[in-house]
């Protein structure tokens, strides 16, 4: 935070803490709207302190932990101080995450050791935090929305919080899923089976997209098969014309160096015959031209 940040929020703390004590000193309406004021006035002053929010954030998990060692009493008020910490965090960072899945899980586990009905305002306010959960990443607490859900016995609102969890990637495992507690009210319902047989047929899907895939692959590979011989074709057509052509023209060009050498040796004893070849050489050579 620079200077300038920083004077300002001593401004308006200051200013806040003023009408304070204005809002004290009066009465009904008038004075709801000058403690609403103040309130906002106040989240204005600590937020934007990220290193706050996490110290914040990072305390209220240690008495979450330090909760689930306790029981009664004791365990209750380290839930309810963590809640406090995770609300406070929420307050100067309202995209924090962590605080609002976690804030969401303490009341959860505070309704336990309590021992509260479903419908107690306990799991509402955690699914309150659940869904700001979800508003800052979809599907990041569907599950636990789905699991206040199963403890009231709710079909729709369960199975729908469950198909956007699966749907987003945040469904745990089904073996997990089997044992989790909360949802032992609808494992045995038709509708959260047939949940759970879908879950188990995802793998045998992917099995046949990908042997579809494998098989396109192998059609799409076939003509580049069937144009190799033809491109190599061309050129060994043309490379045997010309070796043809040149075996020609050199039988053509040796046929008459032979018989002038034998002329020269024998000269007056074939003479007809020899000028007959030679007449035939001239005859094949002007052909090839």
């Amino acid at each position: 935070m620079s200077f300038f940040e920083s004077i300002t929020k001593k401004s308006k703390l200051k200013a806040a803490i003023k009408q304070t004590t204005e809002a004290r000193s009066s009465d009904g309406h008038t004075a709801d709207q000058l403690f609403k004021k103040v309130y906002q006035d106040y989240a204005e002053v600590v937020a934007n302190e990220p290193l706050i929010a996490e110290a914040l954030y990072n305390w209220g998990l240690a008495l979450l932990h330090q909760a689930r060692t306790k029981s009664g009493e004791a365990a209750a008020n380290l839930y309810q101080d963590a809640i406090a910490k995770f609300s406070f965090c929420l307050t100067i960072e309202p995209a924090y995450l962590g605080a609002a899945l976690d804030g969401g899980v303490a009341y959860m586990e505070l309704a336990r050791v309590k021992a509260v009905e479903a419908n107690d305002s306990l799991y509402e306010r955690a699914k309150s935090y659940f869904e700001k959960a979800n508003a800052i990443q979809a599907g990041s607490a569907s599950y636990n929305v789905a699991c206040i859900y199963g403890l009231r016995s709710e079909k729709e609102g369960c199975l729908n919080a469950l198909e956007i969890s699966k749907n987003k990637g945040y469904l745990p495992v089904v073996a997990d899923i089997i044992a989790d507690p909360d949802l032992d009210r609808v494992k045995h319902q038709d509708w959260f089976v047939d949940f759970m047989e879908s879950l188990n047929k995802k793998p045998e899907a992917a099995v046949e997209v990908s042997e579809a895939v494998v098989k396109d692959a192998a059609l799409n590979e076939k003509p580049e098969v069937v144009e190799n011989p033809v491109v190599a074709d061309t050129p060994i057509i043309e490379k045997v014309e010309v070796e043809d052509d040149s075996v020609e023209d050199a039988a053509a060009v040796a046929e008459p160096e032979v018989v002038e050498h034998n002329a020269l040796v024998a000269e007056d004893a074939a003479v007809p015959e020899k000028t007959e070849v030679a007449a035939e050489a001239d005859v094949v050579a002007e052909e090839i031209k």
